[in-house]
């Protein structure tokens, strides 16, 4: 096992300093929960060889250590109960221990029991069942990311496949979490630990370069030690620390690697950090410090007036001290409240002798909600997964409101992610923008410290397509796709409600005495809408017929209408329920037997999958119709004939698509492919542009199935330049 800055606790050790942290509360459950795990888990064997129980022990012992609380302690050990122990159920977790504590070990269990395409799949929605519980309770990842460092600390005993595929997830999510939390002291040694498996040359060399001269540079931090000491006494300063800074091997690496500097431009290879008593005296050693050395220009960094956004706070500059100390070093100035912050990040923050974490989270927390907001509007889980790599790994510029309020921006964010930022309506309503006072482009980057102003109208039409290629936020992008999608959706609600009242006034009705929940109820049931507005929406986009529509509401209100009127019937039965005799013609059963010429309706093209109907026209046998298709609604009852799918695989069948997308050179070419590529060959295509920037693209496929026409539909849907994609009524 590598080295940690963690240890295992026994159970003795663990109660004693939670007692001590919480004094008022009962410990017990904390052993009641470890001999739990205990049994849960006997007999299981990690493959290191150790018994699986090692693991839990070890990932409680982090949370102790950082300084959680009891529940989180206790759902640390029950962490792996649910997955791996067939016994052991939530509602088992919930009986024993309570609902807090299920509820934080559902939010870390993976979703391993469902089906999925592919492991990658899997893990993508693993994590994002993660996130989206820690937008409930932020508890959760610090458990994950506990349980991901003793996994790490123990990845030597898999495969090198494995080893390299959880090294680089946990650089590009964990890492980039616990970095974002302010838990250095998991962060770091994630990252330590993913460079010894993903380049373990580089990591030696590193490594091996900061032991050769360590003597060297022990004794030049003792030389700076004595002399800030001495200082800082003759200026009174009280209770204070001074201490060398650990070396962290993944930060050096990367200067190096991305920055392309050599080993000797790391400035901060010799560093040494103080802690006072309070902010002042933060400022007055700082003065000192520049009196004793000199500073490097370019090289201060004040994260106490601007803190970062995981809540870091401290003084970082770097000094030159000449002959006595040639080369350049880091100081680190800082509080001891904000050293606790740095050290431990949010589980600092949780204060539960008041009963709850932290007011003041919410706000410092923004980031996590920002990831809430447009994860909702991301089907795709590894679409959801690229953008959260995204946001995670992105380096930071601070700006300022008109008013002086800070603002954390991703680096290269524009006035337009700016004005998301602040509000949706201030983005929509965005005409231009204002940085330190001059009008600029907006696509213009801003920089840490710009003063930025949006120019705003609200007779604006809302943002332009164009945006779309100029933000650097997924919150911005996500923001103007829901602009489009909404203000589609509303001219479809309006067509389509205009199109039932024209076919209800033609059937001699009124739409409003039809659109009674009562008489609705069915086709939401059917086509799996939410709403009477969805159903307009549909029938705008498409994808049923208005004469389908009134037809149905039509018939529930007759058929309400005579229940109250007369006794029930019984009802006709279902086409699958008549006695198929004979064999099915081109796979169609036809009720009263078989050999009868069957063919379908180039109007409406049914599927296997679909309600069908039949027609029998003179000459040419039965023509077979999806059960809502215009023609079929619009025949002679006396013609119709019940018919249904037999058993058996039929080939391929074509249906009619219509997708909606942002519109850009090359994208009907690229969509045929890739709708071709997902399994339904394109036998014909078209397209035609609309004057907001859109797009619709009218297609025939093959399928063999609903089935496979509706994940080919979900295929569609998920790419981030599709808006809308239906299968037309006909």
């Amino acid at each position: 096992m590598a080295r940690s800055a963690f240890r295992a606790m026994t159970l003795q050790e663990m109660m004693d300093r939670v007692q001590k942290a919480h004094p008022d509360e009962d410990v017990s459950i904390i052993e009641k929960a470890y001999k739990f795990a205990a049994n849960a888990h006997d007999g299981q064997m990690r493959k290191s060889g150790e018994p699986y129980f090692t693991h839990p022990v070890f990932v409680a012992s982090i949370l102790t250590q950082i300084m959680l609380d009891i529940p989180t302690i206790v759902a640390g050990l029950l962490h792996d109960t649910v997955e791996d122990c067939e016994h052991v159920t939530f509602e088992t977790i919930t009986e024993h221990f309570g609902d807090e504590v299920a509820m934080l070990v559902d939010g870390v269990t993976k979703l391993g029991r469902l089906n999925f395409r592919d492991r990658e799949e899997q893990q993508a929605e693993s994590l994002r069942k993660m996130i989206l519980a820690m937008g409930r309770d932020i508890r959760v990842v610090v458990i994950k990311l506990a349980d991901r460092l003793h996994n790490m600390l123990t990845l030597g005993y898999l495969s090198e496949d494995k080893q390299l595929s959880i090294s680089r997830e946990t650089l590009e999510i964990y890492a980039p979490i616990a970095h974002r939390l302010g838990v250095y002291t998991i962060k770091q040694e994630l990252e330590d630990l993913t460079l010894s498996f993903i380049d373990p040359e580089g990591y030696r060399n590193v490594a091996i370069r900061v032991g050769a001269r360590r003597a060297e540079r022990e004794e030049q931090i003792n030389t700076i030690i004595e002399i800030l000491r001495s200082k800082l006494n003759e200026m009174g300063i009280e209770n204070f620390e001074i201490a060398g800074r650990p070396k962290h091997i993944y930060s050096i690496y990367r200067k190096m690697v991305l920055q392309n500097r050599h080993f000797e431009q790391i400035y901060d290879l010799i560093a040494v950090r103080v802690l006072v008593e309070n902010i002042p005296d933060c400022y007055t050693v700082l003065g000192a410090v520049h009196t004793l050395w000199n500073h490097m220009p370019m090289r201060f960094k004040d994260y106490i007036s601007v803190p970062k956004n995981n809540m870091y706070q401290s003084l970082h500059t770097t000094l030159v001290g000449g002959r006595t100390i040639p080369t350049p070093f880091e100081v680190q100035i800082r509080t001891y409240e904000m050293h606790k912050v740095a050290e431990y990040g949010i589980a600092a923050h949780w204060n539960y002798k008041e009963g709850g974490k932290d007011k003041t989270l919410d706000k410092k927390l923004y980031w996590l909600r920002q990831i809430l907001d447009w994860q909702s509007d991301t089907k795709d889980s590894k679409e959801f997964i690229d953008g959260l790599k995204t946001d995670l790994f992105s380096e930071e510029v601070f700006v300022f409101t008109p008013m002086g309020d800070i603002v954390n921006m991703q680096k290269g964010a524009t006035p337009i992610d700016f004005a998301y930022r602040i509000h949706s309506g201030v983005g929509n309503t965005c005409v231009g923008a204002k940085v330190n006072g001059k009008i600029v482009p907006l696509d213009t980057a801003l920089q840490t410290g710009d003063r930025v102003e949006i120019i705003t109208n609200k007779s604006s039409k809302g943002p332009s397509m164009d945006w779309l290629n100029i933000v650097k936020t997924q919150q911005a992008r996500t923001k103007i796709k829901q602009f489009f999608k909404r203000a589609l959706r509303d001219e479809n609600v309006s067509k389509g409600k205009a199109m039932l009242e024209n076919e209800a006034k033609r059937r001699g009705v009124k739409l409003g005495e039809l659109t009674k929940p009562e008489y609705y109820d069915n086709i939401l049931k059917k086509y799996s809408f939410s709403d009477l507005e969805s159903i307009y929406g549909a029938v705008g986009y498409g994808v049923v017929t208005a004469l389908y529509v009134i037809s149905q509401l039509i018939e529930e209100e007759r058929k309400l209408n005579s229940a109250k009127e007369t006794p029930k019937t019984p009802s006709l039965p279902q086409p699958h329920e008549y006695m198929q005799k004979g064999k099915p013609t081109n796979g169609i059963y036809v009720e009263g037997g078989s050999g009868m010429l069957v063919r379908f309706g180039h109007c409406c093209n049914p599927v296997p999958g679909d309600e069908i109907a039949g027609y029998i026209t003179r000459g040419r046998g039965v023509t077979v119709h999806k059960a809502d298709c215009v023609n079929i609604l619009n025949c002679e009852p006396e013609r119709r004939i019940n018919v249904s799918w037999a058993d058996e695989d039929m080939g391929a069948f074509s249906a009619r698509l219509r997708i909606i997308a942002y519109d850009r050179p090359g994208l009907l070419g690229e969509i045929t492919v890739y709708v071709s590529d997902a399994g339904a060959p394109v036998t014909a295509v078209s397209g035609r542009l609309n004057k907001n920037g859109t797009c619709i693209i009218l297609m025939v496929v093959k399928v063999s199935s609903k089935e496979q026409l509706n994940q080919v539909l979900l295929k569609i849907r998920k790419r981030p330049d599709v808006i809308e994609a239906h299968r037309t009524a006909g």
